[in-house]
């Protein structure tokens, strides 16, 4: 099958990111014959090179177009246009998972738990919960930690403004403002369409994260201070697979994850971002669709765990890509 590795520009300014490579060796020794296809700011010429001689699958990394995350869902909707088979989330679950306050609204129907939350953008309430500080305040459709900073978690209404104005100054856009929930950090894979599998969980492990700061998973926590992996919040995060979780609460964040995957109407794979209080509520953080593939990342170990080698991996995300469309 000759498949189309579509992705973002930037990742050709990421050098030291193997995970284009990885995803293509992979496809290679499945068999396939592979190519790159870079998406940008300009409409046309991706069209033209999707036309010229289409391929029999796209598997979709792209991320965002014209370097906007809030666009990514026009990538895969364009997909649909050309009637091209892709993998990963539709532009429905890629729009409802990437805005995180729509996220929390299709999640508060659904019953599931997520932090209550206010929206907000120059001076218009949009949507105004009974919140309590300390909050944490966010763009709420940037993925990465983007705008997520030490200064994003504020305990009083000077930080709150300030963060506001900050971040509709640098984003222009609304602003999401959250309480802080406080507690341990978990990543759920969850990989499947009709019958989705819950991966194992991994643990952001804070144990060595600076004390005096508010334990976040922001930028500079997930990619250093300079974005080359330095700073002490990168040096103090750890992504790890917990050994002191009683199987109830593994259920528990099993089934948290995987009604959130089908609440959002996502498909194929994708991340869910849980917080656990010390009282054992599980919250939904984020939804990640068409999450990170390197093969270090918390999604491609967790199914390691589970016993799928990162080439399985990447081949049964084309299977169950391609079981969709046989149907």
């Amino acid at each position: 099958m000759k498949i189309c590795i579509l992705h973002t520009a930037d990742a050709l300014e990421e050098p030291v990111d193997p995970v284009l490579d990885q995803i293509e060796n992979a496809l290679r020794e499945g068999g396939h014959e592979t190519g790159r296809l870079v998406v940008d700011d300009a409409v046309q010429p991706l069209v033209t090179s999707l036309t010229s001689s289409p391929p029999d699958f796209v598997f979709n990394m792209a991320e965002s177009f014209g370097g906007k995350s809030a666009l990514e869902s026009n990538v895969a909707a364009l997909l649909n246009l050309l009637g091209l088979r892709y993998t990963g989330s539709s532009p429905a679950g890629l729009i409802m998972a990437g805005d995180k306050t729509l996220t929390k609204k299709v999640l508060s129907f659904h019953g599931i738990l997520s932090a209550k939350f206010a929206t907000l953008y120059r001076g218009d309430v949009d949507w105004a919960g009974d919140i309590s500080f300390p909050l944490i305040v966010k763009p709420p459709q940037e993925d990465a930690s983007l705008g997520i900073t030490q200064k994003s978690v504020v305990r009083d209404v000077k930080e709150l403004l300030d963060t506001m104005s900050s971040l509709q100054g640098e984003y222009q856009s609304p602003v999401l403002v959250e309480e802080f929930i406080d507690g341990r950090e978990f990543y759920i894979g969850v990989l499947g369409n009709s019958d989705p599998k819950a991966l194992p969980a991994i643990e952001m492990d804070f144990s060595k994260f600076p004390k005096d700061k508010p334990k976040i998973a922001s930028w500079e926590a997930k990619w250093g201070d300079d974005g080359e992996g330095s700073g002490e919040e990168f040096a103090g995060t750890e992504s790890i697979f917990p050994e002191d979780l009683d199987d109830d609460l593994r259920e528990r964040m099993a089934k948290v994850a995987i009604s959130a995957f089908q609440a959002l109407r996502l498909r194929d794979y994708a991340r869910i971002d849980l917080r656990v209080t010390d009282g054992g509520e599980i919250y939904v953080i984020e939804a990640n669709p068409n999450c990170y593939l390197e093969a270090q990342s918390e999604f491609a170990r967790a199914a390691q765990k589970d016993g799928l080698e990162y080439n399985d991996l990447i081949a049964r995300i084309v299977e169950l890509a391609s079981a969709r469309y046989a149907r």
